[in-house]
């Protein structure tokens, strides 16, 4: 099996656990574990992860001239980005996250023609355009009152903070990914993740009562830090290796299907006309931004 289809088979092992994350994480917030407390057990159970099967990758050392990238990446994909969608997903529903992910690709889209100069056609304007406006629709309008979910909108727009942020660490990482190995990379910036979010998180974090939580939400914790966090970033960078940034970014279309057929499966959110209509038009929009012309098929 050669490396380019372990890595599309790693994306989508990635794209499907974060399917699924949707509606397993949403279950043990805010009952059992507040977002931000949530978010300390991420990195840190991540970072010692890591640490732990660092041994088994090359012994390297970080160039002093990438401190700055590697402080930024982390800030924007182990803090930033899982600060704000675990907090929108404890405000909305795993549908609406499932959906409101997607937006990813466009955002990586914008940000390489910003950062790396690449050329934006009138195609993918388009596609900006529509997948922008389903997104604002569910902002917007998404407005059904449900106990498990009190601020819906807000919700909705953090969830769409977390795929700015996203994107822009797909882009910024890129060129880090082909210098390190993954352990050496994973390691510091999970570090450097805990270091930054345990202002956020330290207060939430103390408050779990670990005496009380039922099995699923151990379960559960497990799931977000061993399969959503640790599994999947790793699986990630191992498909940066292959794939280009914005070729990663287009396997998020999977995570809509996996999401709400999970989470409409286990009775955890129901399907409305406005997440019909704006997931549609999200989903029109992606597919415009992302898909390229035939002569550059082969080369992502």
């Amino acid at each position: 099996m050669n490396k380019r289809l372990l890595a599309i088979l790693a994306a989508i092992g990635a794209t499907t656990i974060y399917g699924v994350n949707h509606t397993i994480a949403k279950g043990i917030m805010p009952h059992y574990v507040q977002p931000f407390g949530f978010i300390i057990l991420r990195v840190l159970g991540a970072a010692i992860l890591f640490w732990l099967i660092s041994p088994f990758g090359p012994k390297e050392r970080i160039d002093p001239k990438d401190y700055l990238r590697m402080l930024i990446c982390a800030l924007l994909g182990m803090a930033l980005n899982m600060l704000v969608f675990f907090k929108g997903l404890s405000l909305s529903t795993p549908i609406n996250s499932a959906v409101l992910i997607t937006t990813t690709p466009i955002v990586v889209l914008i940000l390489s023609a910003v950062i790396l100069k690449e050329k934006i056609s009138g195609r993918k304007i388009i596609g900006i355009t529509i997948g922008l406006l389903g997104a604002l629709g569910l902002i917007l309008f998404g407005t059904e009152v449900r106990q498990d979910a009190p601020n819906i909108p807000l919700g909705n727009f953090l969830i769409f903070l977390n795929s700015m942020f996203y994107g822009s660490y797909l882009v910024l990482v890129k060129i880090l990914i082909s210098k390190y190995h993954p352990f050496t990379f994973m390691k510091w910036l999970f570090s450097l993740g805990v270091l930054i979010c345990l202002p956020f998180g330290y207060q939430e974090f103390m408050e779990i009562s670990w005496n009380t939580l039922p099995f699923e939400a151990y379960f559960g914790i497990g799931f977000v830090i061993l399969g959503t966090t640790f599994c999947t970033y790793l699986f990630n960078i191992f498909a940066l290796t292959q794939l280009k940034a914005s070729t990663l970014s287009a396997f998020v279309y999977v995570q809509p299907l996996v999401g709400i057929t999970y989470a409409v499966f286990t009775g955890q959110d129901t399907m409305t006309t406005i997440k019909i209509i704006a997931g549609c038009f999200v989903l029109i929009g992606v597919y415009l931004s992302s898909k390229r012309p035939k002569r550059q098929l082969q080369e992502g």
